[in-house]
């Protein structure tokens, strides 16, 4: 660590920079002083000759192209003076790409203030119904939201479907925006040493798998269901889940980090964090909002269309 943490890299930096105009500022120099040797001839040239008729001219350098030089190493002196440049130096001008980055969005924010105050005055669910709401969410759901749960919504192992019935802690309005704006974390803690043996551990995976009607050894089932009792305190003792605590309906069909007993056996022993990242200070309120309502709109397709 102490190659992140120490100041070479600055000091680095710094150095190749300095020396590379010192340098060129040396070159400029010394090509003014170079004089002709005593081979030069009366006709301008050097006296060198090459495949008996190229013969080398001894010009100076054109004064636009000198000046050019010189104006590009002043340049290179006052960008370093106010920007960033010089390792960890910040520049005088105290500029920075996240400053900027945020007085951009702002400005942006300010802008469409206009046009979000139409939408603010409207529930979710009128919103869902708004062809220009229903596109500014799609723009809002492309941006911060397709990365996880994909451009349809429908997600991927380990991210929320979001266009079926299944939520984890509520499909309402309010805890759709409640999820946007504050996150969620969901733990599922190792239960393999309160489950017991290994065997019991696959017992309990397949009373798991029994619990949606799938396919389970009903006798591994049954000896699995004492076990459950670890696991009743958050997915309830009849399996239904609790929305208050982010814990799944086991009793439906719907797997979010893999279906069978090898899925679930590896779940009991080694648990699972899952992270939905806030939004708050990404997304302003008003866009939180419209997010809200096309978000909601994807399992409420025939309410929204009413």
């Amino acid at each position: 660590m102490s190659d992140f943490t120490s100041n070479f890299w600055s000091i680095f930096v710094s150095a190749i920079c300095i020396l590379g105009i010192v340098y060129c500022a040396f070159l400029l120099w010394f090509s003014a002083q170079v004089k002709v040797s005593a081979h030069e001839v009366e006709d301008g040239t050097t006296g060198h000759v090459w495949d008996e008729d190229l013969r080398e001219m001894n010009n100076p350098l054109p004064r636009w192209w000198l000046w050019l030089f010189i104006i590009t190493m002043v340049f290179a002196a006052v960008y370093w003076a106010a920007y960033p440049g010089l390792g960890s130096y910040n520049g005088g001008l105290n500029w920075t790409s996240q400053n900027q980055y945020e007085a951009e969005v702002a400005k942006a924010n300010k802008d469409l203030e206009p046009l979000y105050a139409a939408f603010t005055a409207q529930t979710p669910e009128q919103l869902s119904q708004d062809p220009k709401a229903v596109a500014v969410g799609e723009r809002l759901f492309m941006n911060n939201c397709a990365q996880c749960h994909g451009s349809d919504a429908r997600g991927s192992k380990g991210f929320p479907n979001l266009t079926d019935k299944d939520w984890l802690h509520g499909g309402a309005t309010d805890k759709i925006k409640e999820t946007l704006t504050k996150g969620r974390i969901g733990q599922m803690p190792p239960m393999a040493a309160a489950v017991g043996t290994p065997d019991d551990v696959r017992n309990l995976s397949h009373y798991v798998l029994s619990l949606s009607g799938s396919p389970h050894d009903s006798v591994r089932a049954n000896l699995g269901k004492p076990k459950f009792a670890a696991c009743a305190a958050c997915h309830g003792p009849d399996g239904t889940g609790m929305q208050a605590m982010g814990a799944p309906n086991l009793t439906d069909k719907v797997w979010l980090h893999g279906w069978g007993e090898e899925a679930i056996t590896a779940m009991i022993n080694n648990g699972k964090v899952n992270q939905m990242p806030a939004q708050e200070g990404r997304l302003t309120e008003a866009q939180i909002h419209v997010l809200t309502a096309y978000v909601w709109g994807f399992s409420n397709k025939t309410v929204a269309a009413k």
